[in-house]
């Protein structure tokens, strides 16, 4: 029986030096989540099917519906978790007692059966950090100085665009259209369809001269907004403020959608410059984490995709492997050299097999030196030590061999 031996689509493997790359973006990303005092949490991949059903939701959007779903041997309704956002309110049900405000991060896989693209996958791995029990708009500040922290380490140049639900709310009301999340739903997909696409679909809902001052209302500033008291104004224009002590800027871009089915306040969202495609995202979703409870809990956060920040970052990758021990014929100097070099942190393999060989190995996996044992250089009590980027040879004691081999 012939297997047709590919991945399944829209998934992917890691390779180094891709990994290697992405476990480097990975750290970065959570040392900001701990330097800024969010604690760890893990949750499960599989999740009871009524948790995620869209009539758990105040409205249905393309994340829930596109939820892989599942049944176990007993018959139960399962699905693979699509984000972690809805998991919390699960979590607070459970452990109602959890202290207030709960800073906590997560990163990990999450999956969703929708279209796959250049950068859209069904399995992509997400690194959220979100503020549970927090209203105040100083700590939405504090979240996206931390976004900006990571985003300078990385060496990524992005934006950070901000919009906020109460205002495009108004927006639409202020023209008089009645279907507000259906008006919202087409909105979202300006960036996919295009202007000219959205208001003939606009139309289903308002006519010719509503959608022409609604597009108009969109291109207006902040200032204008909030001299006219539009909701939700404020809120942003706050934000700005208390962004500015961290040094940060955000745009306003109003017509910008997240998360329909739960957002409530504030929304943002990352693009590196001259990009569609958003690196991070998220806003604040006061209506979900108390939902089982019966009570509203504020909350907000923001999720990174690593597969994004992957692409686009600058990092410098260093090398898991130091080096690559040859032995000719001294396998227990050898075995103890390579014990000694673990234990003070230095990664090393041995090769056993010819010089060349071992040499031609190192090269293709980018190991930056090789130590030669052999029975020229140990009775001098000296190691052949060789930088595989300059070619250059030199001959060293144990002493020195540990310090070179430790430099960055």
């Amino acid at each position: 029986m012939l297997i047709d031996v590919d991945t399944v689509k829209g998934f992917q493997d890691f390779l180094p030096p891709l990994s290697l790359k992405r476990k480097a973006i990975r750290q970065v990303i959570e040392e900001h989540f701990r330097r800024y005092g969010f604690l760890p949490v893990e949750t499960p991949i599989i999740e009871l099917d009524e948790l995620m059903r869209p009539d758990t939701l105040q409205t249905e959007d393309d994340a829930v519906s596109d939820r892989f779903r599942l049944k176990d041997r007993g018959g139960r309704n399962l699905g693979l978790r699509y984000e972690f956002t809805f998991q919390l309110a699960r979590i607070f049900r459970q452990h109602p007692t959890i202290k207030l405000p709960f800073r906590r991060y997560q990163i990990g896989e999450n999956f969703r059966d929708e279209p796959v693209g250049p950068v859209r996958f069904r399995q992509f791995t997400q690194c959220d950090a979100d503020i549970i029990g927090d209203s105040s708009i100083d700590s939405e500040a504090e979240l996206l100085s931390m976004i900006n922290d990571i985003l300078r380490e990385l060496k990524i140049e992005a934006v950070i665009y901000v919009n906020n639900r109460k205002l495009i709310n108004a927006l639409i009301e202020s023209v008089q259209i009645k279907e507000t999340s259906a008006v919202m739903r087409e909105l979202d997909k300006l960036d996919k369809l295009g202007e000219d696409l959205v208001k003939s679909n606009l139309r289903k809902y308002a006519d010719t001269n509503q959608i022409l001052t609604l597009f108009k209302l969109l291109e207006k500033d902040l200032a204008f907004f909030t001299s006219n008291g539009f909701d939700g104004a404020p809120e942003v224009e706050e934000l700005a403020k208390k962004c500015r002590r961290y040094g940060v800027n955000i745009i306003l871009q109003s017509a910008m959608m997240r998360g329909l089915s739960y957002y409530t306040g504030n929304v943002y969202e990352v693009r590196r410059q001259g990009e569609k495609n958003s690196i991070a995202g998220g806003g604040r979703y006061d209506k979900v984490v108390g939902r089982y409870l019966q009570r509203e809990i504020p909350a907000f956060g923001i999720s990174i995709g690593l597969e994004r920040a992957t692409e686009s970052a600058n990092v410098v990758v260093s090398e898991p492997v130091r080096a690559v021990l040859i032995s000719s014929n001294k396998e227990i100097q050898t075995i103890k050299l390579m014990q000694e070099l673990r234990s003070a942190s230095i990664a090393c393999v041995i090769f056993r097999g010819k010089t060349d060989a071992g040499i031609e190995y190192a090269g293709s996996l980018g190991i930056p030196y090789v130590v030669f044992i052999s029975e020229e250089e140990s009775p001098k009590k000296k190691f052949k030590l060789r930088n595989m980027r300059t070619g250059e040879e030199r001959y060293l004691g144990e002493k020195q061999l540990f310090t070179e081999l430790q430099k960055i």
